[in-house]
C-alpha cells in the first residue's frame, strides 16, 4: 500500500514539474515576442514619413531569434516570423491621410503548438520623428 501512495505521489510530482517547465517555457517565449514586437514599433517610430510610405524600404516578413545572442539561427529556442503590415488607417476622418496603421505580428510554436501575438499602433505624419534631432 505504501509503495501505491509513494507511485502516485511521484507521477504526480513529476507531471507537476513538467507542467511547470511548459509554462515557464510558454511565458518566456510570450515576453520575447512583446520584446521582439516593442522593438520593431519602436524603429517605426523614428523613420521619416516618406521612409515609411516608401514600397520596400522597411522589411515586412524576416525571421527573429528567441535567443538574440546567438549566431546559429537553428537550436536556439523558437524562431519568431516576424510580418510588418503598413495600411492605410481603417477610420474615415480629416486627417486619414496623413496617418498609417501600422500591425507586427509574431507567430512561432512551442510543443507542437501554434501560438501568434500581434500589436497594432498608428503612425503620423507629423509624430515622433520630426522631433528628433
Amino acid at each position: 500500500m505504501a509503495m501505491v501512495i509513494l507511485g502516485i505521489t511521484v507521477v504526480a510530482l513529476l507531471s507537476g514539474v513538467t507542467s511547470g517547465m511548459l509554462t515557464m517555457r510558454m511565458a518566456r517565449e510570450n515576453l520575447r515576442a512583446t520584446q521582439i514586437m516593442v522593438e520593431r514599433t519602436e524603429t517605426l517610430r523614428l523613420y521619416t514619413w516618406d521612409q515609411l510610405i516608401t514600397p520596400g524600404f522597411i522589411q515586412t516578413s524576416f525571421p527573429e531569434r528567441y535567443d538574440p545572442n546567438t549566431t546559429n539561427i537553428s537550436g536556439a529556442g523558437p524562431i519568431y516570423t516576424v510580418t510588418v503590415a503598413i495600411a492605410p488607417v481603417p477610420m474615415a476622418t480629416a486627417y486619414s491621410d496623413e496617418m498609417k496603421q501600422v500591425t507586427v505580428s509574431l507567430n512561432w510554436t512551442t510543443s507542437g503548438i501554434n501560438r501568434s501575438r500581434s500589436y497594432t499602433t498608428f503612425v503620423a505624419r507629423n509624430g515622433l520623428q520630426n522631433y528628433i534631432y
